[in-house]
């Protein structure tokens, strides 16, 4: 079987602050440097999504402020969802699978704002921290430039969730690139 390139990645995370929140939702998905997502030749894709089961005192006291208020509908489905989640070293032995399953010695993580959640892999699963290359591809740097520099940008949609982030995030690189090509 071919080996995946690259690890996307998107998390949703009780709040921003890796010391005090943590990981509620996992999306996963592995591509080869077309940024198709590899199948099995069943047609079964690369794909992992997990559920966290956070203490309920946390959600209520990390899940606030302005960004929560606006996303209630997310928020609300987060701390339903995180009820019947499982442990987190649970889903860290999941992604390990995943990751040994579809990847060679070379694990680039990639996603939107990617450093971030790459913040909370360390402090919460440091055994996948391990397997990863200390490159990544962030998309948000591409948004960075094209919008600044360019003035084009990629409307993406917002359900803060995470399979639906990170195949967002997919699609915003294959336009980026996409772009690239006309340019040619």
């Amino acid at each position: 079987m071919k080996k995946a390139k690259l690890l996307w990645i998107d998390l949703e995370m009780t709040g921003l602050d890796p010391e005090k929140d943590r990981i509620l939702e996992l999306a996963a998905l592995a591509t080869g440097w077309d940024l198709d997502i590899m199948e099995k030749k069943d047609g079964e894709k690369a794909e992992i999504v997990a559920v966290i089961k956070v203490p309920e005192e946390l959600m209520k006291e990390r899940m606030v402020g302005d960004f929560w208020e606006k996303n209630t509908e997310s928020r609300d489905a987060l701390i339903r969802q995180s009820m019947s989640g499982e442990d987190a070293k649970a889903v860290e032995d999941k992604l390990l699978e995943f990751v040994d399953e579809w990847f060679g010695d070379e694990v680039i993580l990639a996603g939107n704002s990617i450093h971030q959640d790459r913040k909370f892999i360390d402090r919460e699963w440091p055994r996948v921290a391990k397997r990863l290359h200390y490159r990544m591809l962030d998309v948000s740097a591409w948004k960075v430039y094209f919008e600044g520099k360019l003035g084009k940008k990629f409307l993406k949609r917002e359900e803060h969730r995470a399979l639906d982030d990170i195949l967002g995030s997919i699609d915003e690189l294959k336009w980026y690139t996409g772009m690239i090509k006309e340019v040619k």
